[in-house]
This record gives C-alpha cells, sequence and structure tokens, in this order.
C-alpha cells in the first residue's frame, strides 16, 4: 500500500542548489554523453564566450539569467528542443541568437538529411565559433549562419519559404520584432518558442522596469491582441535558476 500524500502540497522552500541538482539527476538517466556537445562547450568556454552551463561547470559559477556567463540553453532545454523538432516532423528551423551554436547543434540532429536551420547571430566572432563548432558536429549541411542584426537580416528572408519551428534567444528588447518576423515565416501549424520570458519573476513585477522585462511585456501584449497564435508561458527551474520560455502554435 502506497504511503504517499495525495493531498495539496506543502510550501517547499528550495534554492539553486536543489535545481540543479535535480536537473544533473534526470539528465543521467536521459541525456547521453555527446562529444559533439561536450566539444562546443569546451571551445565556448576557450573562446571566452558567454558559458552554456552544462553539469561540468562549478555551482559557484552561480547560473541564473542575471549572469553573461550562463546565456545559452542548458542540456535538458536543448534535449527539449531536439524532441520538439521530431515531434513536428521540421525539416526548417528558423534561430534568432546562435551564439556557440549549442542550441543549433540540438536542433540539427533532428531534421533529415535535407533539412536547414536559418540561424542568426549578431557578433561575427560568435558566429565564426559556431560556424567551427557546426562544422565539426557534421551538420554543415543543415545550417547556415547569417551574421549581423536579426532586426535587419530577418526581413531579407521570404515567407514563400515557409519554417516549421522558431526558436528565439537574443537580445529581449527586440523579442516583438524577432516575433513578428517569425510569425510571418512560420507555415499555419508552426511553433514559435522564445526563452527566458520569466525572468526570476521580474516581468510579473510592475516595480521592475528594464529594457529586457519590457521587451517581453511588448511581446506578452502583442500576444494577446493576435488572432493568428495560441500561446502559453511554462516556468521553469533548473540549473539556470528560475525563468521560462513561451511556446506559440501559428493557427492561421
Amino acid at each position: 500500500m502506497s504511503t504517499e500524500h495525495h493531498g495539496p502540497q506543502s510550501h517547499l522552500s528550495t534554492q539553486l542548489f536543489d535545481w540543479k541538482r535535480s536537473d544533473e539527476y534526470h539528465n543521467s538517466f536521459l541525456i547521453a554523453p555527446d562529444e559533439q556537445l561536450e566539444r562546443a562547450h569546451q571551445r565556448t568556454l576557450d573562446a571566452g564566450m558567454p558559458d552554456i552551463g552544462t553539469k561540468r561547470r562549478p555551482l559557484e559559477y552561480r547560473y541564473h539569467l542575471l549572469n553573461p556567463l550562463y546565456a545559452a540553453v542548458s542540456e535538458a532545454q536543448g534535449k527539449l528542443l531536439m524532441l520538439l523538432c521530431k515531434s513536428i516532423n521540421a525539416k526548417r528551423v528558423l534561430e534568432v541568437g546562435t551564439l556557440a551554436g549549442y542550441s543549433t547543434i540540438w536542433m540539427a540532429k533532428a531534421l533529415p538529411d535535407d533539412g536547414l536551420i536559418v540561424t542568426h547571430e549578431l557578433l561575427p566572432e560568435h558566429a565564426e565559433v559556431a560556424t567551427e563548432n557546426v562544422a565539426h558536429a557534421g551538420f554543415s549541411n543543415k545550417v547556415k549562419i547569417v551574421v549581423g542584426p536579426a532586426v535587419d537580416t530577418l526581413p531579407n528572408l521570404p515567407s514563400s519559404e515557409p519554417f516549421d519551428l522558431a526558436f528565439i534567444d537574443a537580445d529581449k528588447e527586440n523579442n516583438l520584432n524577432y516575433f513578428k518576423e517569425a510569425e510571418r515565416l512560420i507555415r499555419p501549424g508552426g511553433v514559435i518558442i522564445v526563452d527566458n520570458v520569466v525572468r526570476r519573476g521580474r516581468t510579473a513585477d510592475p516595480d521592475v522596469i528594464d529594457q529586457s522585462v519590457e521587451g517581453v511585456r511588448a511581446l506578452l501584449k502583442y500576444i494577446k491582441a493576435d488572432a493568428k497564435v495560441e500561446a502559453t508561458t511554462i516556468a521553469t527551474v533548473g540549473m539556470k535558476g528560475y525563468d521560462g520560455f513561451l511556446y506559440a502554435l501559428k493557427t492561421a
């Protein structure tokens, strides 16, 4: 007989240590070691770029969204992106915010041989590292890196070649601009993921005013009045701290 209590859960205070330990525990069962991703992580560190933040980094780096050393997705989030691509049989993916190509490689793993990721990166030095990481992973034929401000480069993409999924993980003040372009470029039934929208609860705090938070708020207001998408926000905790992502489905 189970002795598990099925009533309302009592409040249990947790902290970053607990979230990171939980990520590492689940990852140990669900994510196999991957030399390509490990190399991308190490190459990122060697180049002095913002850290991907895998479980192999010590806790004293204090992973959370205000730390510039922790800018890219975690291992579990990368795996989720791969699974999402597989679940909708994605063939064409749009990414805004390449960094070192860590999330790019995760998604490329899900695409068929003739699939394509068009990923946009602001900084040439980041794009150079990403190009090397993608090549080493064997996905150069699946990945096209566009260098420059995405607010300028995205409008150059034709809507006649629609994408199946868009992943937005760049400067938050331009979230709305990126989302509008992604909405234009993906097919009906396509998915748009926007990362870092909860921001330790700061997005919902009326006393917090900064460019990143205001960028998320502008996006939420736009989506509320947009009849072409259905969306929800999923809050998360893990080795990246307390944050969350927005999941939007283009319905028309």
